[in-house]
């Protein structure tokens, strides 16, 4: 049994995330902005949740004061932004790169002390940051900045091993799967294998990125090919 770490698991991929390895009998915690939301989705998914602010760094370490021992680290939460530089939004753009930038890594502070040898973090970035899209000026920015972080903190947390995901478009996650079938078809045109990444795909590459010993400083990529087309 491992001592799991989700941070962003109230929804989506973090969920799902969390949901398998509660399922695989290990100690699963949860984080979400809201009290309520996570309390539910940890009793659902049977995990523990904590309330944590990503945007709010400075209360992060209070946080997570009562976490034990951390064998795997998630770092998964996210914020959906669109924001172009011909008509910037500088709250909503510092508010993007405090969450992902600096809260993630005010996480990893938070959590040092609790990490030992053989921990391992994942952290999660996107594709964005390889092919920006009109309003993807913050997203491809601090996605492009989750690679230099998880460098700095795999050499500084050495032997902890940090790797990153990138997910591409994950067609049945909750942001994707409403989205008009003439756009998601258009989307698996332009992807190699014909199908758009899941999130059991994203799991199982997290999952991968955390178990294996030797995997460390290490981008993957879960997109089928689609930076390919």
């Amino acid at each position: 049994m491992s001592a799991v770490v989700v941070i962003g698991g109230t929804s989506g991929i973090g969920r799902e995330f969390a949901r398998v390895r509660a399922e695989r009998g290990d100690e699963v915690v949860i984080t979400g902005r809201d009290t309520h939301r996570t309390g539910t989705a940890a009793k659902e998914i049977g995990a523990r949740g904590l309330a944590l602010d990503l945007a709010r760094p400075k209360e992060i370490a209070e946080a997570l004061d009562e976490v034990g021992t951390v064998d795997h680290l998630v770092i998964a939460g996210i914020s959906r932004d669109d924001n172009r530089v011909t008509d910037y939004d500088i709250d909503a753009a510092v508010h993007l790169v405090t969450l992902k930038l600096v809260g993630y890594t005010a996480v990893v502070h938070a959590l040092r002390s609790r990490l030992h040898d053989d921990s391992a973090i994942v952290l999660f970035g996107g594709q964005a940051k390889e092919r920006p899209y009109p309003g993807a000026t913050t997203v491809a920015t601090v996605n492009a900045g989750v690679a230099g972080l998880m460098h700095t903190l795999a050499v500084e947390l050495a032997p902890v091993r940090v790797n990153a995901v990138h997910p591409g478009v994950v067609g049945d996650s909750p942001y994707w799967r409403d989205k008009p079938e003439q756009v998601l078809a258009g989307l698996r045109a332009r992807t190699p294998t014909g199908r758009l990444a899941t999130m059991a795909d994203v799991v199982d590459a997290v999952d991968f990125l955390l178990r294996n010993g030797s995997i460390n400083g290490v981008e993957l990529s879960v997109d089928g090919g689609w930076l390919l087309g």
